[in-house]
């Protein structure tokens, strides 16, 4: 690295990559008309397994698989309640959420402290040597290459192939969707077991390179709320979602970095000012959804209004037509 603060940039990029991989998994999940609402504790419990998998058995590779099939695992069992027994999609994921959680740290107490390999960064040839840019996006981990990735992959699959199209309809108007051949049902659990797996990836990547498991003092509870509100921030778009991880992981990067600066500030004080500002972006954004805000804006002078309604125009946010309501057919 150049300098300590294109390290520090470089950090962001590397620390972002766990939100990324459960935010677009989030985003594949939701886009079919599924809400995973465990996240958090999925997350959890993939980073308690993934470490748990890769501590025993030296083996990068098993620890995420390991933590791709838990997150699999918890998002099939919300898309079998949801699905199939037609139960309520967010208070089956809020007590799934509960559950994960305390399984995870009552299973990995046997692996608190325990040592296990970082993953190596692995500077890409060529790229890394680009200035500036280089060393900032070009000297990271596979996993956070891989976040990349994962994001153009969603978006191109969301946006510009076919089987995105399909994907769009079954989470918008799944009745036409399924007149034209799309089997609704099916393809809203291969979504959510897909969406799940990534979700499990963000967790073990968590525990394998940003983190470490440390039970209850991991630092990873709460991400999993974060990660779903960044997808309603990012409204539902793949790309959107990632600027508002890499946001999300600025504004804790700013309160390590301000924390030594303003030594009489509390400590804790830094480290939850991202969670309510985050909570505080997502208001924003859905703010321009509201009757009263139209009402207000038509007092306001045209070229004001107009500027205003351009700005909110881009802001707003609207949910996949059938998120949440189950699918029968007919």
């Amino acid at each position: 690295m150049d300098s300590p603060l294109i390290f520090s940039f470089a950090s962001i990029f590397g620390w972002a990559g766990p939100v990324i991989f459960a935010v677009m998994g989030e985003t594949l999940t939701e886009r079919a008309g599924v809400i995973n609402l465990s996240l958090n504790g999925s997350i959890i419990l993939a980073a308690m397994v993934g470490f748990a998998a890769a501590s025993t058995t030296g083996s990068f590779t098993l620890g995420f698989l390991a933590g791709a099939a838990i997150g699999a695992l918890v998002a099939m069992l919300i898309a079998f309640m949801s699905i199939t027994l037609k139960q309520n999609q967010v208070a089956v994921g809020y007590v799934l959420a509960m559950a994960t959680k305390s399984l995870a740290y009552f299973l990995g107490a046997a692996f608190v402290g325990k040592p296990v390999m970082q993953l190596p960064v692995v500077p890409l040839p060529i790229l890394s040597k680009i200035p500036i840019i280089g060393p900032i996006l070009f000297q990271q981990t596979i996993l956070t290459y891989l976040s990349y990735l994962t994001v153009i992959a969603c978006y191109f699959w969301i946006f510009k192939m076919r089987p995105g199209l399909t994907l769009q309809g079954i989470g918008e108007r799944p009745a036409a969707a399924y007149v034209r051949g799309a089997d609704v049902n099916r393809l809203r659990y291969i979504y959510t077991a897909v969406g799940g797996a990534l979700v499990g990836v963000g967790g073990a990547l968590y525990s394998l390179s940003v983190k470490t498991w440390n039970g209850q003092l991991s630092g990873i509870d709460g991400i999993g709320w974060i990660a779903l509100a960044i997808t309603i921030f990012g409204g539902w778009h793949p790309v959107k979602g990632a600027i508002g991880a890499y946001f999300f992981v600025l504004l804790q990067w700013l309160g390590i970095t301000l924390q030594p600066v303003l030594p009489n500030v509390n400590s804790r004080i830094f480290q939850v000012a991202p969670f309510p500002l985050m909570i505080l972006a997502l208001l924003l954004v859905n703010i321009g959804n509201a009757e009263w805000v139209d009402r207000t804006l038509a007092g306001l002078p045209e070229d004001s209004r107009k500027l205003a309604n351009k700005v909110l125009r881009g802001m707003r946010t609207t949910p996949p037509a059938a998120l949440g309501i189950p699918f029968e057919n007919e």
